[in-house]
């Protein structure tokens, strides 16, 4: 709310700097930016393909992670759901680390890092002794959470004219994978068990190997 608020009182002075930027991108010949059918295709599929990657992850430690813990390590219900917490404030980090180094070395690099980088982590996640299940999942989930804005942002460059539409779908594809990862995963807890969906969900980031497909577009790097 106070970061809204500051926004607000600001919005003249953003907007002034946002038409002074459109100004200067029409002299330059740049205030369309068309990408071809199939580039945009491409890079929207791949992206969708790795957000769901990055939430069938997320969501086994949302719907699981206390109940794994209290079953392989014997924590309490307090316990386990204050490292949960732990679990979600990694991510909120990680998801402003994303933006802020998003624009200063490219999304491309973000979405490798963020969405294959964590594999050496969460293949080691499911034997790690509760010291460091505590360490790799804060380090986990900070690294994987920086990949929403990159790939909200790469989204939005290979369609800058429809923005809001972007926005809306990736927010929309954001809660909606998530739900559909979770009903995947719980049927494979009954069958399997908590700490075999963990096993499983060590290598869904070897999806980050999609982001080889992403087309290469200009980001003023």
């Amino acid at each position: 709310m106070l970061l809204l608020a500051w926004i607000g009182s600001k919005q003249r002075q953003i907007s002034a700097e946002f038409a002074t930027m459109r100004s200067a991108a029409r002299k330059d010949g740049k205030t369309h930016i068309r990408h071809a059918p199939l580039t945009i295709g491409i890079g929207l599929v791949v992206l969708t393909l790795l957000m769901f990657s990055k939430n069938a992850y997320n969501e086994s430690f949302r719907t699981f992670y206390t109940f794994y813990l209290m079953e392989r390590f014997g924590l309490s219900i307090p316990s386990a759901q204050m490292m949960l917490f732990v679990f979600l404030l990694a991510a909120a980090v990680g998801v402003l680390i994303g933006g802020i180094v998003g624009d200063r070395i490219g999304r491309h690099r973000v979405i490798w890092m963020s969405v294959l980088g964590p594999l050496p982590l969460t293949l080691l996640l499911p034997y790690a002794d509760l010291f460091w299940t505590g360490v790799l999942t804060i380090a986990i989930n900070v690294i994987m959470a920086s990949a929403f804005a990159s790939i909200l942002i790469y989204a939005m460059e290979l369609l800058p004219n429809r923005i809001g539409l972007i926005g809306g779908l990736f927010y929309g594809l954001n809660f909606g994978l998530g739900g559909v990862a979770a009903a995947i995963l719980g049927m494979l807890a009954d069958s399997y068990g908590v700490e075999a969906v963990f096993r499983f969900c060590s290598f869904l980031p070897l999806a980050g190997l999609l982001a080889w497909f992403l087309p290469r577009i200009d980001e003023g790097h």
